[in-house]
């Protein structure tokens, strides 16, 4: 017999996130209240921008609060008000255990990789970079240690091998939202089972993102290239030093071996931008030169002779 009533206060602040607090209101849960990030300046004309949970919850008419500290008297005070069953997180900065532990049933989160693995900021990009052929979303209880809670449910999820990092994502968003709500019902129906995560002598790590690591260079092999290339597009984006200038790099293609004894490096040659690598080239299909906005590489191209 369902537990009732069962109220739901959701964490989030992306759109992957705000796809499963739709999803969540539209199965005819009760989401009580969204804490969401603080409204910031974005883009060149710094207009104050809401987060995507935040304009989710504001059609879908639920209360909202933006702390900027989640630990103040006042946000736990308003918390503790809501009286709440279980807490929801996705996509949101780390809780302190006085908010995670405040819901009678605790706080679960949706994580983009098969647990224990890809713990980390980015799960979804490092999958793609080392090459990983499947990935998944995972349902699991916070615990003090970062995604290291007893794992609900999980969904495998195949990555083909042209596969952006954007592509996969709006994927995971969908499926992740369709595991979250499952997840609900059973936690709300008391039929759900949790586990303790596997213990596995090397955990992949999912570290955050920064403009060192997604820097592109020759010493990579023509699969790393693409696999770096393509787990960092269209966000943040790889980029490279070459001798056009730096620019960003969001889509291309391997090509067959090369038999010459091409240096590595990068030219134009027939009218392509190719990379050659220490094992094979690489063709840039599409790109962002500093400053400029995003194009093809033929445009690109054409551009330079005028």
């Amino acid at each position: 017999m369902s537990v009732t009533p069962f109220r739901i206060i959701f964490f989030g602040t992306p759109d992957f996130a705000s796809a499963s607090l739709e999803a969540i209101v539209a199965a005819g849960l009760s989401v009580v209240c969204v804490v969401t990030a603080a409204d910031k300046p974005a883009g060149r004309g710094q207009k104050i921008s809401e987060s995507a949970v935040k304009k989710t919850a504001l059609a879908l008419k639920i209360p909202i609060l933006q702390p900027p500290n989640l630990k103040a008297p006042d946000f736990i005070e308003t918390m503790s008000n809501y009286q709440a069953d279980l807490g929801v997180v996705i996509a949101f900065r780390m809780l302190p255990e006085v908010v995670w532990s405040m819901p009678r049933l605790g706080t679960i989160n949706l994580h983009g990789s098969l647990l224990p693995n890809y713990r980390g900021a980015a799960p979804i990009h490092h999958a793609i970079i080392n090459g990983e052929s499947t990935t998944g979303v995972t349902t699991f209880f916070l615990k003090h240690e970062i995604d290291t809670g007893d794992i609900i449910s999980s969904t495998e999820i195949a990555v083909s091998e042209e596969e952006t990092v954007g592509e996969l994502h709006d994927r995971m968003m969908v499926i992740g939202a369709t595991l979250m709500v499952d997840t609900l019902r059973k936690i709300q129906n008391n039929e759900h089972q949790s586990h303790p995560q596997p213990n596995i002598t090397v955990v992949k790590s999912a570290p955050k993102l920064n403009r060192d690591f997604c820097e592109l260079n020759f010493d990579l092999n023509q699969q790393a290239f693409h696999n770096k290339l393509r787990g960092l597009s269209p966000s943040p984006g790889a980029w490279m030093k070459t001798t056009f200038g730096d620019m960003k790099l969001f889509r291309g293609r391997r090509l067959e071996k090369s038999n010459s004894n091409q240096a590595t490096g990068i030219e134009i040659n027939q009218k392509k931008l190719i990379v050659h690598l220490y094992d094979g080239d690489y063709e840039i299909l599409e790109l962002q030169p500093a400053g400029k906005p995003k194009m093809l590489a033929k445009d690109f191209i054409n551009g330079l002779k005028k």
